[in-house]
């Protein structure tokens, strides 16, 4: 059944539906309805056979989900921005230990200067922490990406982040389709944990580990994240069979012209302009570039889904033969570049490929459809090279000289 909801609402909805064994709860903007949300579920006991725990702090919010995982509980928490990077060691320690904790990231900037609008330089501190990081591209997404990521977070034992942007998404009302008890119980696998703390049989989780073997413990993560794109991509064509609608994936071509998810091949030749983008933004570039390809003008979409892993082979089939791309970066490298074009450049080394990269919406700016155009048209022309900033305010500002930081493979 189809209802109006907010997007923090439609996500403790699901994640309830998903039946974690232990939600640990510490409040900061702007996930914190999601949380609220849950532990009023687990007190009306709408949500059953949950702990639901109160810590206090993001660091104890981690400390009790590696806990109650290793455990052998399903377990679930959120954060946001500053809250994510005072749990680092803890992150770490997750993945490291092979416990598959979902944890959704209402993505926010990172101070100082202190901003609680979105970004996401929050996740992007986390890129290499070993977790699987997808992004939702709108409300819709963001909660079924939840069932999708308990079901591939437990069959590979990785722990998985859901990206949503903070305000953008959280706190915007929707019109949106939630799955079932029913549904969820059909789809997603009981909780089967493969490593569990037992008295009756002592074992060890995160052990120390010296120079002769901590290369090895590396070595086999980054084996489990080399499989990891195939099963992400294949919870997500189940949960399409299943539930009659897309989400997740690795990299989405979208048809420009019904802005509509569009799995066909792209069209043989094609070398058109291509966009490459992840989360909210996609919406906008929809509406962006609708009007341009209605001119006639030869400029596609392409959204990434799954940041980590990274989908090297799946943009590279998005593409087709395009060489052409401008990225939205919404993370900024500091003396480097947009954080998702420097990962799309190596992705496509050796191809002789054009990549521009557009920073865009730090801090919650606005991004804005007549920018986006503008930025699309003179890539289009030939006149837009290099690193830009979107709408900067240059009134006083150094501004580097173009092409000074292009990407060029």
């Amino acid at each position: 059944m189809r209802e109006v909801l907010e997007g923090s609402q439609a996500v403790a909805r699901t994640v309830a539906r998903c039946r974690p064994g232990v939600v640990c709860a510490y409040p900061i903007s702007p996930q914190t309805h999601i949380v609220e949300a849950l532990s009023v579920m687990a007190r009306t006991g709408e949500l059953r056979d949950c702990e639901y725990v109160n810590v206090e702090s993001e660091f104890s919010a981690m400390s009790v989900s590696i806990g109650a995982s290793a455990a052998g509980s399903r377990a679930y928490t959120a954060t946001a921005s500053q809250g994510l990077l005072y749990m680092a060691e803890a992150v770490y320690n997750a993945a490291g230990m092979g416990l598959p904790i979902v944890m959704t990231v209402a993505n926010r900037a990172v101070g100082a200067p202190i901003n609680i609008w979105n970004d996401h330089s929050d996740a992007m501190a986390m890129r290499d922490s070993g977790w699987l990081q997808l992004y939702a591209a709108d409300n819709q997404e963001a909660a079924d990406l939840h069932v999708i990521a308990f079901a591939t977070a437990e069959e590979l034992g990785i722990p998985a982040m859901v990206c949503m942007d903070g305000f953008v998404l959280t706190h915007a009302t929707d019109v949106l389709e939630l799955a079932t008890q029913e549904q969820i119980d059909g789809f997603l696998p009981p909780y089967s944990p493969t490593q569990v703390l037992d008295i009756d049989r002592p074992t060890t989780i995160g052990t120390m580990a010296g120079p002769e073997s901590f290369t090895e413990t590396k070595y086999l993560q980054h084996l489990r994240f080399l499989d990891a794109a195939d099963v992400v991509e294949a919870w997500s064509d189940r949960f399409t069979e299943a539930f009659g609608r897309e989400a997740g994936g690795l990299a989405v071509r979208y048809d420009p012209d019904t802005l509509d998810r569009d799995r066909s091949a792209p069209p043989a030749g094609a070398e058109d302009l291509v966009v490459v983008a992840m989360g909210s933004v996609i919406g906008t570039l929809q509406e962006a570039i609708a009007p341009m390809r209605a001119e006639g003008l030869p400029v596609r979409l392409v959204g990434i889904s799954a940041y980590r892993p990274f989908p090297r082979e799946a943009l590279k089939a998005a593409l087709g033969e395009s060489r052409h791309i401008v990225v939205i970066d919404r993370a900024l490298e500091l003396g480097s570049g947009g954080v998702l074009t420097g990962c799309v450049g190596r992705a496509l080394a050796g191809t002789g490929s054009r990549i521009h990269s557009v920073v865009a919406g730090l801090g919650g700016r606005p991004i804005l459809e007549g920018s986006l155009r503008d930025v699309i048209a003179r890539a289009l022309a030939g006149e837009q090279r290099g690193l830009e900033f979107l709408d900067l305010k240059t009134g006083g500002v150094p501004v580097p000289p173009v092409g000074a930081t292009e990407v060029a493979r």
